[in-house]
C-alpha cells in the first residue's frame, strides 16, 4: 500500500520561511518523479514544483520560482520543499505527489500523477 505523508505545515508570518517534508512508503521510490502541489480555498490545485528521479532536474511554478526549492533523498524515500519569502498568496493545503514517468511528461499535469498525500496546511498571515 502506497502512502505519502506530508508534514511541516503551520502558521507563519509574511516573509518567513517554512520547510515541508513528505515521507513516502512506496516501493522503488527512486523510480518516481515527485512533486508538490497546493490548493487554496475555492481554487484549483496548483503546481508548485517537481523533481526528477535522481534529483538533478527540477521544475517550478511561476509563482514560486526563486523562492522555493524542492529536493529529495532517495535513501530515505523523502522529498522536501523549502519555502522562503512567504506571502499570503502561498496560503493553502500543500500536497505531495508521486508519478511514474519523466519530469517532462508529468510536470504540472495533476491528472497523471499516480499517488497523492492528504496534504498539510500552510497559512501565511500578513
Amino acid at each position: 500500500q502506497v502512502q505519502l505523508v506530508e508534514s511541516g505545515g503551520g502558521l507563519v508570518q509574511a516573509g518567513d520561511s517554512l520547510n515541508l517534508s513528505c515521507a513516502a512508503a512506496i516501493h522503488n521510490f527512486s523510480s518516481y518523479v515527485m512533486a508538490w502541489f497546493r490548493q487554496a480555498p475555492g481554487e484549483e490545485r496548483e503546481f508548485v514544483a517537481a523533481i526528477n528521479k535522481n534529483g538533478r532536474s527540477t521544475l517550478y511554478g511561476d509563482s514560486v520560482k526563486g523562492r522555493f526549492v524542492i529536493s529529495r533523498n532517495n535513501a530515505e524515500a523523502s522529498v522536501s520543499l523549502e519555502m522562503n519569502s512567504l506571502t499570503s498568496e502561498d496560503t493553502g493545503i500543500y500536497y505531495c505527489a508521486a508519478g511514474y514517468g519523466t519530469i517532462e511528461q508529468l510536470a504540472h499535469h495533476t491528472e497523471i500523477y499516480d499517488y497523492w498525500g492528504r496534504g498539510t496546511q500552510v497559512t501565511v498571515s500578513s
